[in-house]
């Protein structure tokens, strides 16, 4: 029997997070027939002993049941978890979590969870209801500006051929295939960008590096000369802004760098002393070396990327200090940073690199990459404080992409709103309203081909290039789901991140398929056309900056929720199944603003195979 719901503010007042000294109300519904005589809020801190809280009788919720409740603060942030147990004339029963927010009697599952942050923490207003444009900066625009000092080692091919993927192409070196964008590719096709509506652009790391994704950073304190110079970054930074109210962020690589750099230089390319050259270097001990020089710890393995120690003080002061790498670039222009593999740099990294970057400019962002929920992710043997209020802004929001593109290829309704509020419960509001909502990365196969393309997990790239062009049909097929999954991903809470050409109906398997040149000449003006009017729509809403999520309707392959400030609301509602159906949303949506054809009558939005509609109020 329900007894408990943390997704349900009859049950508990907050859905979310809460703040240090916050009060949340509990409230259990128990039946009569159990005969309670007492109900107790059982929480614990992590690392800490469990407390007891008595609840108190608050009155009958109809003939056969009754409420207890309490208020609940907390005065230090952490992750707590708790249950119910009640105490009857049979003993003692308790209310767990059945996994989906749901506490039912005697059911011994798992704790819930309850976040709490910092009261002190804040977000940048400047992500809120606004749209990120993710870019890869060799693959995006060449300017066809000339570059000084470029390496002769590289090879440099026309635009829009394939990129290498074949060993033999790359002669044993692997992403040494250049295509020249730059950063002034990116900064004549702002007036591009800013048509989709974006307002923040993250590139994919720029600093001098010698493969063409750029993780394996050589320098630090340059930017690499094939995507242009400081100069160029400044240009980029102040148009962008000044004109099209674009900020722009950049991707910092802090948990190793590249065995070609300065830092390391296993090929005596740099006139420094590197830690490969000398036991004596002053970069010696940022490495993890097993035995020096050739046996060092690397980056999942691979040899290329030696790992940094992150708590060795000379390297924080070098990244985080008053003249460190973080100040350096923000006084360029930027406005943030999103943190490679943030799951593997440690607290006391992360904690200085809060610090810097919010000293030199408390309203610039920091986004981590972690591909879990980031409230409870445990990472080199403890939990992580990421979102608690003195790390993180905000996290790539993989939990979303994931629930968007399987709700779009496989329908299932209920297992896109578990993975959607399991996030909007455990995250703090204001981290949610700023989450990168993405579906799709360099990382990850392309959306399109992800919703109507093969599975490419634990395939190679001779399968991958053999299936990396969709079929006529499924191409048609996949510009209808990517419809669907974008306007689910620019109506759910937080900032939509559109991966280069997604836009423009661009396929491809993963790296190196995914990472393909901008196909400027070729685009699909539908899909344009809709991201357009995506744009317009998150800008002209204002329950899309802030707005509580509140799920409507769920049944099968259908889906409504509804976003809501005291101002304004919205409501989207999917039918992705092959018959019409009619979804009831409440007589409160009758009369509203419908951005497509379906409207609310009566209470109930009629809705045919695979449509959707926007209303709102």
């Amino acid at each position: 029997m329900l007894i408990f719901n943390s997704r349900n503010k009859a049950y508990k007042s907050k859905i979310s997070a809460i703040a240090t000294d916050e009060k949340c109300r509990f409230r259990i519904v128990v039946p009569r027939d159990c005969r309670c005589s007492c109900a107790t809020l059982a929480i614990t801190k992590e690392g800490e002993d469990t407390a007891y809280y008595n609840m108190f009788w608050a009155g009958m919720c109809g003939d056969d049941k009754e409420y207890w409740q309490l208020h609940f603060s907390a005065t230090t942030p952490g992750l707590y978890f708790y249950h119910f147990e009640l105490e009857t004339p049979w003993g003692k029963s308790l209310i767990k979590n059945n996994g989906f927010g749901v506490g039912e009697l005697n059911v011994h599952d798992s704790e819930f969870q309850q976040t709490v942050y910092d009261k002190q923490f804040t977000t940048p207003d400047f992500l809120k209801g606004g749209i990120i444009y993710q870019i890869f900066p060799d693959r995006f625009y060449n300017s066809k500006t000339k570059k000084d000092n470029v390496p002769a080692s590289r090879v440099m091919r026309k635009w829009g051929d394939e990129p290498y993927w074949r060993e033999e192409d790359m002669n044993g070196i692997w992403n040494n295939d250049f295509f020249g964008g730059d950063l002034k590719g990116i900064e004549k096709k702002l007036p591009y960008i800013s048509d989709l509506g974006v307002t923040c652009i993250y590139i994919n790391p720029i600093f001098e590096a010698h493969s063409n994704h750029r993780y394996d950073t050589a320098d630090y304190e340059k930017i690499d000369p094939l995507v242009g110079n400081e100069e160029d970054l400044k240009s980029l930074c102040t148009n962008a802004k000044e004109k099209y109210g674009i900020s722009v962020i950049l991707d910092g690589v802090f948990s190793h760098t590249g065995c070609d750099s300065k830092y390391f230089n296993m090929y005596n390319r740099y006139d420094t002393l590197g830690a490969y050259n000398s036991m004596n270097s002053e970069y010696f001990d940022w490495y993890k070396f097993i035995e020096w020089p050739d046996d060092y710890r690397a980056w999942w393995g691979i040899k290329l990327l030696p790992e940094i120690i992150e708590e060795n003080e000379s390297y924080r002061k070098y990244i985080c200090g008053k003249n460190g790498i973080l100040r350096k670039w923000l006084k360029c222009g930027i406005s943030g940073w999103r943190l490679d593999v943030a799951d593997e740099l440690p607290d006391i990294f992360l904690d200085d690199l809060r610090k810097a970057v919010k000293e030199e400019n408390e309203d610039a962002v920091i986004i981590g990459e972690v591909w879990e929920n980031a409230t409870d992710k445990f990472a080199y043997g403890q939990r992580r404080r990421y979102l608690l209020g003195d790390q993180l802004d905000s996290v790539m929001n993989y939990p979303f992409a994931d629930a968007v593109l399987n709700f779009v290829r496989f329908g299932n309704a209920q297992h896109f709103f578990d993975c959607v509020m399991n996030i909007v419960e455990s995250y703090p509001p204001q981290v949610l309203n700023v989450l990168m909502n993405h579906i799709g990365t360099h990382d990850t196969q392309r959306a399109m081909t992800r919703l109507a393309g093969h599975d490419c997990e634990g395939k190679g790239r001779h399968w991958q290039h053999d299936h990396n062009v969709l079929t006529q049909e499924e191409y048609l097929r996949g510009v209808s789901m990517m419809k669907m999954a974008s306007l689910i991903q620019y109506t759910l809470p937080g900032v939509p991140s559109v991966y280069y050409g997604d836009e423009i109906g661009m396929q491809g398997m993963k790296d190196p398929f995914n990472r393909a040149c901008m196909q400027w000449e070729n685009p699909n003006s539908e899909l344009l056309k809709w991201y357009k009017r995506l744009g317009q729509i998150r800008h002209g809403c204002k329950a899309l900056y802030d707005g509580e999520f509140l799920p409507v309707f769920c049944e099968n392959s259908v889906i409504a929720y509804a976003r809501r400030t005291e101002q304004s609301s919205m409501l989207v509602a999917v039918n992705n199944s092959n018959r019409a159906v009619d979804v009831p949303v409440g007589e409160q949506w009758d009369n509203s603003y419908s951005f497509f054809d379906n409207t609310s009558k009566n209470g109930v939005v009629h809705l045919d195979a695979y449509r959707y509609t926007l209303l709102s109020k």
